[in-house]
């Protein structure tokens, strides 16, 4: 199966895909929502719940805009940044919403979409007036381990 292919199945199979994706499929995120589909030998998150996406999807749209600095890039363009980044916007994010909890790869979130519920309570549902200024330390303390290369043997 080629990408094009993988990816016309995916969004056939999964037209809820949920926008924290990337951040469950780390296996230190859960979300009450989240369902698991595989295809083929790959794995994606879906979410069961419309409404619940849609306050994820304008939460995390919002906090990547005000994560440029911390990602130390000028702009965002659209919602497109590389893996790596966008796992840093999400895990950091949503660390952020716990004070107290530590900033690393292994701190568990239990359930994603009560976070982004309360963070919405605070502001009173509009996401434009939250404070994203008291989560971009943890979006840029958020550091995403690399793999390694293999030297090669010459």
């Amino acid at each position: 199966m080629n990408e094009n292919e993988y990816r016309t199945a995916y969004h056939g199979l999964n037209p809820n895909r949920c926008v924290y994706e990337k951040s469950i499929l780390t296996q230190s995120c859960q979300c009450q929502y989240a369902n698991r589909i595989n295809i083929a030998e790959r794995e994606g998150i879906a979410c069961n719940d419309k409404a619940a996406l849609q306050q994820c999807s304008e939460f995390l749209s919002h906090l990547r805009q005000h994560a440029s600095f911390a990602l130390k890039m000028t702009q965002i363009v659209g919602n497109l940044l590389p893996h790596s980044k966008e796992v840093q916007v999400q895990k950091g994010g949503l660390v952020g919403l716990i004070p107290g909890l530590p900033n690393t790869r292994e701190s568990e979130i239990n359930s994603i979409h009560h976070l982004i519920n309360e963070a919405a309570e605070s502001c009173d549902q509009n996401f434009e007036d939250y404070p994203y200024r008291n989560l971009i330390p943890s979006i840029s303390h958020h550091l995403v381990v690399r793999r390694s290369r293999k030297k090669s043997r010459k």
